[in-house]
């Protein structure tokens, strides 16, 4: 068990889920920038076994944005830590400060390379992914991207955030074997719930199970309880067995959860899904609609012992997209370690037994994606709790 979790009115919830509805969480923003082509394909550099590697580690600060500033810091300080953790093998970091500017990243990637970068760490967002992947590119350079936008991963950048596709694959494998084979997904009407949309329907069509329905709602809270008794009609009318929902617990699904509450929506029917962690705003477990709903997220012992590290060493809590950095050092650090002269190259890196990372393993794909083993957390009288827990290594292979 996870939490037991305080007691909340749905006026409550209510009245947060609309001031939440004023920002979005930045890793939502990182994840789901405009699709923009990757361009370029470099292989990776070669390394001397027995000399530093040198990292280039692309962070969004020094645009003004207190926010932004504290995402890189916490980036930062969370490879400076990993780097602390490797044995026997030294990394050279050198910090950049990009910004969510295409151009400014990718001139500091160049700039970088001149330097004698090895491999570039970052940036966050998709556009500056791409930019710092096409102009890195000719010199022969792989990226590890912090987005989590599969649209950029390809050719030299990887994506080192949880994709939407690797969140839906998990639990509809999951609901799968529970017996559900029939899926309502309700996303709202921008680019992230297209981009859900579009990963939920993939995942459940490749399990061999059925999309019965598709509704969208406007992106905000009027536009939820406009659209509430129609997707909740559809849902009862489609015999939906689950509900698969793309919406954040930071934008709005309180929102969502209790207008279709409102309209009579039967969570032991027809369950909800969650496409985000429900964990960020744990609140959320006490609406009765997501009672008996589903979730994905990471190897909860690693996330607290990686959370509590940091703490320890910096005396703060980390940025929820901080344990990205950490995992692209540990990459990098155990390729290394083997003493291979391409431990950088695109077949090193997609090694099939993956990597340990903070929160758990995961691996990199040949067409620059990743695959992270998740965990499955479900919400029952009001707690969360994992119900599967995060595979420790993929197949025989193991990390």
């Amino acid at each position: 068990m996870l939490a037991r979790l305080p007691s909340l009115s749905a006026q409550t919830l209510r009245s947060l889920s609309a001031r939440l509805f004023a920002f979005m969480m930045i890793g939502v923003l990182a994840a789901c920038d405009l699709a923009i082509p990757s361009t370029g394909g470099g292989t990776g550099q070669q390394i001397d076994p027995g000399a530093p590697i040198n990292v280039a580690l692309l962070v969004p600060g020094g645009s003004g944005s207190a926010e932004l500033d504290a995402i890189a810091a916490s980036l930062e300080n969370s490879a400076r830590m990993a780097i602390a953790d490797l044995n026997g093998v030294q990394v050279n970091l050198r910090v950049y400060n990009t910004g969510r500017d295409p151009a400014r990243a990718a001139q500091l990637a160049t700039g970088a390379v001149a330097e004698g970068a090895q491999i570039i760490l970052g940036p966050l967002d998709a556009a500056s992914a791409n930019a710092v992947g096409t102009a890195v590119a000719p010199a022969n350079l792989n990226v590890l991207a912090f987005s989590n936008n599969a649209s950029i991963a390809g050719g030299n950048v990887f994506v080192l955030g949880n994709t939407f596709g690797n969140v839906s694959d998990r639990l509809v494998d999951y609901a799968t074997r529970q017996g559900v084979t029939r899926y309502m997904i309700v996303h709202q009407d921008d680019l992230p719930g297209a981009v859900g949309r579009d990963a939920i329907a993939s995942s459940v069509r490749a399990a061999g199970s059925t999309v019965v329905g598709i509704e969208s709602y406007p992106f905000n809270q009027q536009g939820i309880f406009n659209r509430a008794s129609a997707i909740a009609s559809s849902v009862n009318a489609n015999n939906a067995q689950a509900v698969f929902v793309t919406d954040s617990v930071a934008g709005g699904l309180p929102i969502l959860a209790t207008a279709l509450d409102d309209q009579g929506l039967n969570p032991a029917t027809s369950p909800f899904v969650g496409l985000t962690r429900w964990d960020a705003a744990p609140q959320i477990a006490e609406l009765p609609a997501v009672q008996n709903g589903i979730f994905a997220m990471g190897n909860a012992g690693r996330e607290a012992a990686f959370r509590n590290r940091y703490e320890t060493t910096y005396g703060t809590q980390p940025h929820q997209l901080a344990s990205i950095a950490y995992d692209g050092i540990a990459a990098i650090g155990a390729l290394a370690a083997t003493g291979d002269r391409g431990a950088l190259t695109s077949a090193s890196l997609t090694r099939s037994a993956g990597f340990r990372g903070a929160t758990g393993v995961f691996r990199l794909r040949p067409d620059g994606t990743n695959q992270r083993a998740l965990a499955v957390a479900r919400i029952a009288n009001n707690q969360i709790s994992i119900v599967e827990a995060a595979p420790t290594s993929f197949g025989s292979g193991g990390s």
